[in-house]
């Protein structure tokens, strides 16, 4: 009787994470706009594959590979134990950070935050400080200008907007320092510039605990690559660089 009763417990489990697997990627088709892609303006398989294209209606541009990518870590850290919050610097319309409070609550995690880091006005203008972004013209794309209400409201559609969700309006040179965080577990950092990526690393990267993770979802950009390359070596970082796809990279915090 007890065998079959252990047999029904485990068959029970196995249709909750069988559950759980299949709504996270339902949620990951949804965002990406996957499941209506014909009804994308200009959008190809290929393209939304990599996050290759800027979408008309999805809530991401990050990609298939990227999302797959961030749910795996996602995955890991929780599987391991590895205490911390989840952040993203630079939201846009706020898919992959709809997505961290998917994950999490579908796991019924709820000692952990999702932190959403955006001026929601845009990049800023080439900071003189940082004379390697005097070329960027990312603060004339209207595009990448999504306002907090809209950001909110994309939540509201999935029911994942609660108070575990936390929302840091402003540049990250003046959110970021006094982030309402102790410990990161994942910091995926999508600021395109040098500036951007290197507020975000000196101000987060001492809370990623040890196992954590940093994802640079930029690093094709040349602005974003000199700061992730500048920081590490500052920091005598070693971690290997994984290549995610044609822009993506992350590492693993070790030490």
């Amino acid at each position: 009787m007890l065998s079959l009763t252990l047999r029904m417990q485990r068959t029970v489990i196995m249709r909750n994470l069988s559950a759980i697997e299949l709504y996270l990627e339902l949620l990951k088709k949804t965002i990406l706009f996957e499941i209506w892609l014909e009804h994308e303006p200009g959008a190809t398989k290929e393209n939304r594959l990599q996050g290759l294209d800027w979408p008309l209606i999805a809530h991401s541009m990050i990609g298939r590979i990227r999302m797959n990518n961030l749910h795996m870590l996602m995955n890991d850290v929780i599987n391991n134990n590895v205490k911390g919050d989840f952040i993203e610097t630079g939201v846009w319309r706020g898919g992959a950070c709809i997505f961290m409070a998917g994950f999490l609550k579908a796991h019924n995690v709820r000692n952990r935050k999702v932190l959403v880091a955006d001026s929601f006005e845009g990049l800023p203008k080439p900071d003189p400080q940082y004379p390697i972004d005097a070329t960027s013209k990312f603060h004339e794309q209207d595009f990448l200008r999504v306002s907090l209400p809209e950001v909110q409201g994309n939540f509201k559609k999935y029911d994942l907007l609660d108070d575990n969700v936390v929302f840091l309006k402003g540049w990250f040179k003046d959110t970021l320092p006094t982030a309402p965080t102790d410990k990161i577990a994942i910091a995926r950092l999508d600021g395109d510039m040098y500036s951007s990526t290197m507020d975000a690393l000196t101000n987060l990267y001492p809370k990623v605990s040890v196992g954590g993770y940093v994802i640079i979802d930029d690093y094709s950009i040349g602005y974003c690559a000199a700061a992730v390359h500048d920081f590490r070596a500052i920091h005598n970082i070693t971690d290997p660089l994984v290549v995610i796809d044609i822009t993506g990279v992350y590492w693993k915090k070790t030490k």
